[in-house]
């Protein structure tokens, strides 16, 4: 069907996204016996519609080592797969879930997806790349929200809104704030980011669209969505609500000092020295908005109102360097003097159209704000986002569920449900699985319960001639589909193997003091610092890519990253066989394994359970031990000592297990 802009109405009655989710009951199956529940019911209804039969359940190994990859993006210890092996109940499994889902690494694994979805990056994306003091409160943030199992619901209006809605105390009023680091995060521009602020509330709308709602909003920018059914009107009815809400600055060429940003302590309102600076950041904003409305009514060619304009803008940043240095966060806030915004015919600030009153899309209800509403309007738009009667917010989030475990969405464009992304698979599954998240309370691990328990879940890889032959992509699921290990996977299973995996949360970066900020677009910030946390917690730059993630096909930061490639390349080789990562952990495997155990058969065996999560068959042990006598005795003729010649050896081997398609690979 195509829709375009035309009367939201008829597209909303055409188009499969537009429609509520309907609660379905479960087809019958021919089958029987093998459905667990009605997620099977309707995998196989669909299976038996094109022909196909579900392959044989993966073994026990190959689940656990799956089920815990899955949700904390680390590998099963052989102690876990052991109580996994011995446990002969019907609930082995569910136990081996509910322990997964306890544990802090699921949300520092499923925050990771978050992020990737929401562009989070440690830098601000201007010319010079500023630095951003405070962004990891976000990620920490988010991290937190995915362990606490917060409903989804709520998840989505606290980063919209968090600022502005009620707190029972503190802690949640801190919370607030920081969630709102979803905005704050969006990309700033040229080398006066404040002089471009239009496009970043359009980095700011566009990933909403997609995050949130699996709609490229950004389109309707300049024309109405070639199409979707968004016009130019919704888009800026969006735009007025940004555009009422006033961004943190980090810092610039132009501006070298970060402002703006969101005080965390209890008493800033009654802080004298907090409150004098308020005040007065409040007066100079009502003395900006006033000269830019005498200047638009005057027309925009007016040179002289346009030059007070500026001038005011001007005074406004150098009185926002006095900013009291408090506990902030990198959040939005509420501007003074909320507006409405005029149309920017084809983008462009200085060609203004019509007054378009602060609302939604007219597709998802058309809401618009009080015309007494002396907000920006985030707290409507984050109830109308999260409202169950908004047919794409749960649709979208179980489909990106879905995808992280399984490798592709019911919905393959996951950041566009519009008419140019794809057509879900299984469009029965994906709305019964979104009436049961909003009817479960949102709750993101009770869908990942309903998903890991069922009998799709726990094929094995198995390949069939026939059934690939029907569907080579495996699409209707007759199979699980290998998939490599993502960036941060090879990164944090190296080091838990190697025993140097530092478990303890992020917080800050060691970023330079701010009286070293003096970062140009020609001298712009760049750093890589090394940790051996996880992967989640590495600093990541917009303008210049993390070296590894960038090899291993880690997130863009300044895009969401709806689905990430899965690339082979000969830098991917090369650093698993060269780089100073590898080899150091390496070293501390083997390490680790000679304290272990004074008999290098045992100390393979160990070896191969940990990396490959089951025993070394005879054949390797013996290829192994053949090939650690050879590399020992081409180190005769080296400069390593006797006494080192063991633990190259065997540090040598590890790689080889470290680089072998078995390790970077899940069945």
């Amino acid at each position: 069907v195509s829709a375009g802009p035309g009367n939201p109405a008829e597209v909303a009655a055409k188009f499969w996204c537009f429609q509520p989710p309907k609660e379905t009951a479960p087809p019958g199956v021919k089958r029987e016996g093998w459905a667990r529940g009605p997620i099977d019911q309707f995998v196989l209804a669909k299976m038996e519609e094109k022909g196909l039969a579900p392959v044989k359940p993966a073994d026990k190994r190959t689940l656990i080592r799956r089920a815990t990859f899955d949700l904390t993006g680390l590998p099963p210890t052989p102690e876990e797969i052991d109580a996994f092996l011995s446990d002969d109940s019907p609930q082995a499994l569910e136990k081996v879930v509910d322990r997964l889902l306890a544990s802090s690494a699921y949300g520092e694994c499923w925050g990771r997806h978050w992020l990737d979805v929401v562009r989070y990056a440690d830098t601000e994306g201007d010319s010079a790349d500023y630095p951003v003091r405070d962004a990891y409160r976000y990620r920490d943030w988010v991290i937190g929200s995915f362990n606490r199992d917060t409903p989804y619901d709520q998840f989505v209006r606290q980063q919209i809104a968090g600022d502005l809605l009620p707190a029972a105390d503190d802690a949640q009023r801190r919370e607030g704030i920081i969630a709102t680091g979803y905005l704050a995060i969006s990309r700033r521009f040229s080398v006066h980011p404040e002089g471009a602020m239009q496009l970043t509330i359009d980095d700011a709308i566009d990933t909403l669209g997609r995050s949130m709602q699996g709609l490229t909003l950004g389109c309707a920018r300049c024309h109405d969505h070639k199409f979707d059914p968004v016009s130019t009107a919704d888009y800026y009815s969006l735009y007025g609500i940004f555009d009422s809400t006033r961004f943190p600055q980090p810092g610039s060429e132009e501006a070298q000092y970060p402002h703006d940003m969101v005080p965390l302590a209890v008493d800033a309102e009654a802080n004298p020295e907090i409150k004098a600076y308020r005040e007065k950041m409040a007066a100079m904003d009502a003395e900006v908005e006033q000269l830019r409305a005498d200047w638009q009514k005057k027309g925009t060619g007016d040179e002289p109102s346009r030059q007070r304009v500026d001038d005011a803008k001007k005074r406004r940043k150098e009185f926002a360097r006095t900013a009291p240095d408090v506990e902030s966060a990198y959040a939005v806030c509420d501007r003074t003097g909320a507006h409405d915004s005029p149309i920017l015919r084809r983008g462009e600030e200085g060609n203004r159209g019509p007054i378009v009153p602060r609302g939604y899309l007219a597709v998802l209800g058309g809401q618009r704000l009080a015309k007494d509403e002396a907000g920006s309007g985030r707290r409507e738009l984050a109830e109308w986002i999260a409202d169950k009667a908004n047919p794409l917010t749960a649709r979208v989030m179980v489909n990106r569920i879905w995808q992280y475990h399984f490798g592709k969405g019911i919905v393959q464009t996951p950041n566009d449900f519009g008419v140019r992304g794809k057509p879900p698979t299984h469009p029965e599954l994906l709305d019964y699985l979104a009436v049961k998240f909003m009817q479960g309370g949102w709750s993101v691990k009770a869908m990942h319960r309903a998903i890991m328990l069922s009998a799709t879940y726990q094929l094995s890889a198995a390949d069939e001639l026939a059934a690939a032959q029907v569907d080579p992509n495996a699409e209707y699921l007759w199979h699980f589909c290998r998939h490599r290990l993502d960036a941060e996977q090879i990164r944090d299973a190296m080091l838990a193997v190697s025993g140097q995996l530092d478990r303890s949360p992020g917080g800050a970066h060691p970023f330079p003091p701010k009286s070293d900020w003096h970062f140009t677009q020609h001298a712009a910030f760049s750093a890589v610092y090394e940790t051996n946390r996880r992967s989640v917690y590495l600093m990541q730059q917009r303008i210049k890519r993390h070296p590894y993630l960038a090899v291993f096909d880690g997130p863009d930061p300044n895009a969401p990253t709806a689905d990430r490639g899965s690339s082979t390349t000969p830098l991917q080789a090369l650093y698993l066989m060269n780089d100073p990562f590898v080899y150091q952990k390496s070293e501390a495997f083997a390490d680790r394994l000679l304290a272990e155990s004074p008999d290098q058969a045992t100390r393979l065996q160990l070896a191969s359970e940990r990396i490959l999560g089951r025993p070394a068959t005879p054949e390797e042990v013996t290829d192994a031990q053949a090939y650690l006598r050879e590399f020992a005795e081409k180190l005769n003729s080296t400069n390593v000592p006797p006494d080192k010649q063991a633990r190259a050896a065997l540090a040598s081997y590890l790689r080889v297990l470290l680089s072998s398609n078995e390790f970077m690979f899940v069945d």
